[in-house]
């Protein structure tokens, strides 16, 4: 019975609510605002990659590999896009 009992799930279902705890912490502390950020970024990109290994099954293909560079080719994109718009519309350059 023990194997049908899906433990990685479970602990990233409570990993997950950890961290959310720890980004609902940065609203209810008094947190300057780049540490709140930093913490806040952190977290995000952990809850990120969790649901991606956990919930979304990314590791338990053959191809695995492949599908890893194409996350890591996404959050690139993600990256560049919002670097650029801060770049052109806030920054002014």
């Amino acid at each position: 019975m023990a194997k049908f009992f899906p433990i990685g799930q479970v602990m990233g279902f409570v990993f997950s609510l950890v961290l959310t705890a720890i980004a609902l912490l940065v609203y209810f502390t008094d947190m300057s605002f780049q540490t709140g950020i930093i913490v806040l970024l952190v977290t995000a990109f952990l809850q990120a990659g969790l649901q991606f290994m956990v919930f979304m099954h990314a590791g338990e293909t053959e191809d695995k590999w492949g599908i890893y560079s194409q996350i890591v080719y996404g959050f690139g994109l993600v990256i560049i896009t919002v670097l650029g718009t801060l770049l052109i519309l806030v920054w002014d350059m």
